[in-house]
């Protein structure tokens, strides 16, 4: 639960960015937002996977008390994100040219989105940092203090938000800085904390641990490639649907933005449970507690589906309101109507993704997680994009359903493996590589 809270908190300060700007610059804000916003977010997406196989390993160590291992998995995993950070805010920044050409930014929001995308960029060393530090305390069975860094960076987000955008008038990059800042603050008190609290966690670690370990990292990245494949195949999908709907104006761009934040609401649910549920199932199968896996995914699928069925029955109900809350220009309620079908069909996909995902994402089986990953990203949703999109001929919508309808995918995979009983025979990952 306080994973859940911990991601609701982050979902409401990045919503606060896009709500702002709309309502103080309209939807050339939102647009600018939106398109940017997922360019950060894709190589977040990229790096994520590692954190949550980092996560996976730590709580296996935990359930075969080994825990004298935990050190090498956090300083192997630091010394890999901090590489990646710079390599992809150094490409990130020499490139964002090209990449908002490649979205298709529509022209009046080019500036806008430029703004937004370059600071968040420049800032990803503390996102990077705050999820691998947060991963890490989920492994260790701690959820409870990353809800309190996040709130901090939710809260300090706001203030700066409405600082920044309404009475400095600073517009996107006023609204990237403030989240920016909220990160880093957030990043450095997580970081403090997981240090000076090592033995009350029940681990050590030591300046000898802050490098690559051979077996730790084949591990990782067996786990975190497809895991990493995955999480950024629903990133990449927005990049390839928007670049197609930006095509469209500003208004299409503006309501697929909104459309977005308002589907990380299921997903939030469905990522959070699942982020959870992984740790749980890799620690019951780390310690042969195998009848407890299938009561742990009910227990997901029930959190999922009456949290988000109440998503559900309040956008049916109110769904021009909802839409409102980020711009008080109504020229978008004719598109955003067009939406309503797609935000269901997302709801839905949130509910059935959660259970199968943190089953194999705890069974620890990399060659299940990759053919997901690949399933999902390339063959459901560019192939379903494209086929609604282009050969039916649907536009912007069809691209907006293959999106949708892909997010059921693990639901037949992941069942199929649960039925088959071989996950039972996968108790040791690490194992299996010494």
């Amino acid at each position: 639960m306080p994973l859940f809270f911990a991601n609701l908190l982050q979902m409401v300060y990045n919503m606060v960015d896009m709500i702002v700007v709309g309502h103080v610059i309209g939807n050339v804000g939102i647009s600018g937002v939106t398109i940017g916003g997922d360019i950060s977010h894709f190589f977040t997406m990229l790096v994520m996977g590692f954190s949550a196989a980092a996560s996976i390993i730590i709580s296996q160590f935990v359930g075969a008390g080994q825990k004298e291992k935990v050190g090498k998995v956090i300083g192997t995993l630091s010394i890999f994100l901090l590489i990646c950070a710079v390599v992809f805010t150094t490409g990130g920044l020499l490139l964002r040219h090209q990449l908002l050409d490649v979205m298709n930014t529509p022209a009046a929001s080019y500036e806008e989105a430029l703004a937004y995308c370059t600071t968040t960029i420049a800032g990803m060393i503390f996102i990077f940092g705050y999820n691998a530090v947060s991963a890490i305390l989920r492994g260790l069975g701690d959820s409870r203090h990353p809800f309190i860094f996040i709130a901090t960076a939710a809260v300090l987000n706001i203030i700066l938000d409405l600082l920044f955008v309404m009475v400095f008038h600073m517009g996107t990059f006023g609204a990237a800085l403030a989240t920016v800042i909220g990160q880093g603050v957030s990043f450095i008190w997580a970081l403090i904390f997981l240090v000076k609290r090592k033995e009350t966690l029940g681990f050590d670690i030591s300046k000898n641990d802050f490098k690559i370990d051979r077996t730790i990292f084949s591990i990782m990245i067996k786990l975190g490639i497809p895991m990493a494949i995955k999480s950024a195949s629903i990133s990449f999908s927005k990049l390839f649907i928007n670049s197609f709907v930006n095509n469209y104006g500003v208004i299409v761009s503006a309501v697929a933005g909104v459309g977005n934040k308002i589907c990380s609401v299921p997903m939030l649910v469905s990522n959070s449970v699942n982020t959870a549920g992984s740790s749980m199932i890799g620690q019951n199968i780390g310690g042969a507690k195998y009848e407890r896996v299938p009561k742990i995914m009910l227990a997901i699928f029930a959190i999922c589906g009456s949290i988000t069925g109440l998503c559900m029955v309040l956008v049916l109900l109110f769904p021009s309101q909802i839409f409102m809350i980020f711009t008080s220009d109504a020229s978008i309620i004719p598109v955003a109507m067009e939406y309503l079908p797609i935000l269901i069909i997302n709801f839905v996909g949130a509910i059935v993704r959660a259970p199968t995902g943190a089953f194999i994402n705890g069974s620890a089986n990399y060659k299940i997680n990759f053919v997901v990953a690949i399933l999902d990203a390339f063959v459901a949703r560019v192939g379903l994009g494209l086929l609604f999109g282009v050969v039916f001929k649907m536009e912007y919508f069809g691209f907006w359903l293959g999106d949708a309808l892909s997010g059921t995918m693990p639901l037949f995979i992941g069942g199929a493996f649960l039925l088959s009983g071989k996950w039972k025979t996968r108790k040791y990952v690490i194992q299996e590589d010494e």
